[in-house]
């Protein structure tokens, strides 16, 4: 099963709080997605490099 969706979305996640002002929610996030990438690992349909900070601020939100 691919779980390429749960970093996407973990990501947009981490945008939202950094460019809301929420740094703890921002710092749980970014230890999500560390987890993630244990748990879930590149070979087992995660994404090679899961992002490890926002994505641009010009890519829109949801």
């Amino acid at each position: 099963m691919r779980h390429d969706w749960v970093f996407d979305v973990l990501s947009d996640l981490l945008s939202y709080a950094t460019q809301n002002g929420l740094p703890r929610l921002a710092a749980k996030v970014s230890e999500t997605i560390d987890e993630a990438r244990r748990e879930i690992g590149p070979g087992d349909g995660g994404p090679e490099e899961p992002p490890q900070s926002p994505p641009p601020k010009d890519r829109p939100m949801h």
